[in-house]
C-alpha cells in the first residue's frame, strides 16, 4: 500500500535529494509539495521545488507558504547550500508554476479532501505546520503522524545545543511539538552519523542523469567531514520507507525558544520514565543501508525519465 504524503521543505540540497526520492519511489505518494523560508528565501525553495518536480516530469502541486518565521529574525543556510540553494547542477528554468493557494490553505485543503489520513514530512522550518495546526485544528483529525526533520539530543550545528531547522522557528517548533500528533524526530543525532560517503557518491554519479545530479548537488553540499555528506532531509523518506533501519528512544521534547539556548531541543528523560513523551526520537541509523538505499533508489525508481 503507498503512504500519501505531505512535503514541506525548503530546498536546499538535502531537500532536493529528499524530495527527488519521494516523488519516485512506488511505495510513497506524495500529494502536495510546500515550501518555506529557511536554507534560502522563500522564492528560492519554490523555484527550486519547482525544479526538481520539472526534472521528474511530475504533476504534483507545490505551494509557496511563509517567508519568515514566527516571531525571531529569518536567517539563511546559504553559506552550505550556496546562493541558489541548490547549487552544483544547472536546471532548466521550471516551466511549472506554483498554486494561487498559499501552502497552509493548500496544506488544508489537500488534508480535508483526504479519504485516508496523510503523513506530514517536513524538513525545513516548522513555520507552515505551525500555522496549519494553529488556524486549523480540524486537520489533525486527518494527519496520520508527523516526520521531522530537525532537533537534536547531542550537539548542535547552529550553537552547541541547536540544529538549524529548529532555530529557524523555535515558537513554530514548539507548537509542533506540542500538537498531540504522533512525531518522529529525525535529527542531528541520526544524520550526523548516517553519512553519504565519498564511495557513494562516485557510484551514484555513474547512475544515469538523476545520479549525475544528485551527486553533483551532494558533491556542493558544505555539511561534509572526511567520513562523508550529510544529507540531513534525505533520511526522513528513508525512515518513512525502512523504519528497522532506525533505533527510537520516546522522549518528551520542549523547544527553547529565548536566550542564549534558542532552538534546543530537550528531551525530559524524567518524563520519559512515566511513559510520558511527545516524540519518538530517531538515536541510531544504519550508515551501510542508508547508502545502498539511496543507489538502489537512483537506479531503480529515479532513471525512468
Amino acid at each position: 500500500m503507498t503512504e500519501k504524503i505531505i512535503f514541506d521543505c525548503d530546498p536546499g540540497i538535502d531537500d532536493a535529494v529528499a524530495l527527488s526520492v519521494a516523488l519516485n519511489d512506488p511505495s510513497l505518494e506524495v500529494k502536495l509539495i510546500t515550501t518555506v523560508a529557511g536554507n534560502v528565501s522563500v522564492d528560492k525553495t519554490t523555484k527550486n521545488a519547482l525544479k526538481i518536480v520539472d526534472f521528474f516530469k511530475k504533476s504534483v502541486p507545490v505551494a509557496s507558504g511563509a517567508k519568515a518565521p514566527l516571531l525571531k529574525n529569518f536567517e539563511d543556510a546559504s553559506y552550505i547550500h550556496g546562493a541558489s540553494g541548490m547549487e552544483g547542477y544547472e536546471f532548466e528554468e521550471p516551466k511549472s508554476k506554483c498554486l494561487s493557494q498559499n501552502a497552509v490553505e493548500a496544506m488544508r485543503a489537500t488534508l480535508m479532501m483526504s479519504d485516508e489520513k496523510l503523513t506530514l514530512v517536513a524538513t525545513g522550518a516548522y513555520t507552515n505546520v505551525a500555522l496549519l495546526l494553529v488556524e486549523y485544528p480540524e486537520v489533525k483529525a486527518k494527519i496520520k503522524r508527523i516526520i521531522l526533520m530537525g532537533g537534536t539530543l547531542s550537539q548542535g550545528n547552529v550553537s552547541t545545543v541547536a540544529e538549524f531547522n529548529v532555530y529557524s522557528d523555535p515558537h513554530a517548533a514548539q507548537v509542533v511539538y506540542h500538537c498531540g500528533l504522533p512525531i518522529v524526530m529525525v535529527g542531528l543525532d541520526v544524520t550526523k552519523k548516517g553519512l553519504i560517503t565519498d564511495e557513494t557518491l562516485d557510484k551514484l554519479s555513474t547512475l544515469g542523469e538523476s545520479g549525475k545530479m544528485l551527486a553533483s548537488l551532494i558533491a556542493h553540499d558544505g555539511d561534509k567531514n572526511e567520513n562523508g555528506t550529510a544529507v540531513h532531509d534525505t533520511q526522513t523518506i528513508f525512515y518513512l520507507l525502512h523504519p528497522d533501519a532506525f533505533e527510537l528512544e520516546p522522549h518528551w521534547i520542549e523547544v527553547i525558544t529565548e536566550g542564549v539556548g534558542i532552538g534546543a531541543t530537550v528531551g525530559d528523560v524524567g518524563m520519559r520514565k512515566r511513559d510520558i513523551n511527545n516524540a519518538q526520537v530517531c538515536v541510531k541509523v544504519n550508515q551501510a543501508r542508508f547508502n545502498q538505499w539511496l543507489l538502489d533508489e537512483t537506479k531503480n525508481n529515479l532513471n525512468k525519465y
